[in-house]
């Protein structure tokens, strides 16, 4: 009886197992002991370079004692060759200008040196004296922001912080102080001290701080490795260890993923080609990763693959786009059926209503009303045919087959023709400023006429009441520019940009404010198109609603030419 069931790997299980045995767990213990080892160094490299720098500070201020000390000893050398006491003083007055930061250089008794240095050091001035003979004293009065500049000038960059202090524990110099810090370090100042010797105190073994106490002069000088030094010097380093391990584990996967990454990923395209394929996905293709270790088996499969899948696809867009044509001529039918329709039964209602009214035997009709009924007869036969005409203009558009003979036009008269044609039941005004001198364009008389009739009427429709109907012209370069403008609400970008569509209206559907069919904008890009002009809609506060019509000047040899 068998109490284990194999269960055979996958090829990346597999190389996972491997890489976790043989890469991953070897390269983790290296690296805990490399950061081991790397810590221990940095900890006494720590050590060294604190030490280092408590030394530097003691010789600099050694070099700092010795120089004055020279400085006194000449001058009090020079004083032996001056008889008078006010030579004497007006001699150590002008020398003392001659030294950097030295305030004042002066003969005082043991009491009055006593004195002066009390005073220097509640001052947080430096006092240097030596004697001149049993009872005098030269004294020299030094700030210490010079031997503050001079202390640590070379240490501008380090971290650390470095005090200097006098024996009874008065601070003198420092450098990146803190005052929680310095007093936690005071803190750990043991009570006896070695003199002139380096030595390391503290708490924390990665934070060594290290003190000098010196006799002559009499201070005691602390070098504090801070949390941050450390952090820098370990933590830093071992980020860095951390990183060249992420690396090489990095690098060995890549190296490693090679060769899973061209056998396993291209049968796993065979696999989902296959599985997408029986799901109905004719469009998928199986995509290589060829190199030249790619066998050549698999390679063969997915060229007659994609072949097949190929052929399939082909079959499938054409079923698709005759589906996709249907469904166009169906919504073109139900549109049309539903705009005919519409449009339609208000004409043929008044048409059928008025001739009802003249056929009547039992009632006399008048003059006047006869005629009324017969000129709104003419108007909704009219309104009729121009329906008829834009229906059976939308298939010359869509099959580019519209004719048009392009000739020189004269605008002006094309306007003021146009002008009359327009129904302007609510007597808007009109505004053409087009002058008689403005240049020809290239143009059918006829088709422009119905273009203009066609933008004007609509700009009366939807003008505001007691607003005016504006159109200007402009020549610019080649081009001839009329602007056809109305006062109306500003008409958003995106339904701007459907205006030119088959049977596209402003107004709401359900309640149809304004007659129309929704084709009249797109009648009229079709036939500026078709005589080599642009036409583009604007709206803006200034105007809610602009047509530009872009025409090209005509030419003399241009004349009667048929598009």
């Amino acid at each position: 009886m068998r109490f284990f069931k194999f269960k055979r790997l996958k090829i990346v299980e597999q190389i996972g197992i491997v890489f976790l045995f043989s890469v991953l767990i070897p390269m983790t213990v290296s690296g805990f002991i490399i950061n081991n080892v790397n810590q221990h160094s940095m900890r006494y490299q720590l050590r060294e370079s604190a030490v280092l720098i408590a030394n530097m500070v003691s010789d600099e201020i050694d070099f700092f004692a010795n120089t004055i000390n020279g400085n006194l000893e000449q001058i009090a050398f020079s004083l032996k060759y001056i008889p008078t006491k006010s030579q004497r003083e007006n001699y150590l007055k002008t020398i003392s200008t001659s030294f950097d930061n030295c305030e004042n250089i002066e003969i005082v008794t043991k009491e009055e040196l006593e004195k002066l240095h009390d005073k220097n050091a509640k001052l947080n001035k430096a006092t240097i004296s030596i004697p001149l003979d049993k009872k005098d004293f030269l004294a020299a009065t030094y700030t210490l922001e010079t031997l503050q500049d001079e202390l640590f000038q070379s240490l501008k960059d380090d971290r650390r912080q470095i005090y200097v202090m006098t024996n009874d524990g008065k601070l003198v110099a420092s450098h990146n102080y803190t005052d929680a810090v310095f007093k936690d370090t005071l803190a750990l100042l043991p009570s006896k001290m070695r003199i002139d010797t380096p030595v390391i105190f503290g708490d924390v073994k990665n934070q060594p701080i290290v003190y000098v106490h010196k006799k002559d002069p009499a201070i005691t000088i602390i070098v504090n490795t801070t949390e941050k030094v450390t952090q820098k010097a370990i933590n830093e380093n071992r980020a860095k260890i951390i990183l060249s391990i992420l690396f090489a584990i990095f690098v060995i996967i890549f190296i490693t993923a090679l060769y899973i990454y061209y056998l396993y990923i291209n049968i796993r395209q065979l696999f989902k080609g296959i599985i997408a394929i029986s799901k109905g996905n004719y469009e998928r293709q199986i995509r290589l990763l060829t190199t030249a270790f790619t066998p050549h088996e698999i390679v063969f499969l997915a060229f007659e693959f994609n072949r097949m899948a190929g052929e399939i696809h082909k079959s499938y867009l054409q079923l698709k786009e005759n589906n996709i044509e249907l469904e166009k001529l169906n919504e073109f039918r139900s549109n049309l059926i539903d705009t005919v329709s519409h449009e339609l039964r208000t004409p043929l209602t008044s048409i059928q209503g008025y001739t009802s009214r003249l056929l009547r035997q039992d009632i006399k009709i008048d003059e006047e009303t006869r005629l009324k009924s017969l000129r709104i007869i003419k108007e909704q036969s009219e309104r009729l045919k121009r329906l008829i005409e834009d229906l059976l203009t939308i298939p010359d558009i869509e099959g580019m087959r519209l004719m048009t003979n392009v000739e020189s036009v004269w605008l002006p008269e094309v306007m003021e023709t146009a002008r009359m044609l327009v129904k302007n039941k609510d007597n808007k005004e009109i505004e053409i400023n087009i002058n008689e001198d403005f240049s020809n364009v290239l143009g059918d008389k006829n088709r422009l006429e119905q273009v203009f009739v066609n933008l004007i009427e609509n700009a009366v429709k939807y003008a505001y009441p007691d607003t005016k109907i504006v159109v200007d012209g402009f020549i610019e370069e080649d081009c001839a520019r009329i602007f056809v403008k109305n006062e109306c609400d500003i008409i958003p970008s995106d339904k701007l940009d459907k205006l030119f569509e088959k049977f596209i209206r402003l107004d709401d559907n359900t309640t149809r404010t304004t007659r129309g069919t929704g084709l009249g904008l797109f009648i009229v890009k079709g036939l500026v198109e078709a005589m080599q002009g642009q036409i583009k809609l604007h709206s803006d506060e200034n105007y809610g609603f602009c047509v530009e019509v872009i025409l090209k000047l005509a030419k003399e040899e241009e004349a009667g030419i048929d598009a």
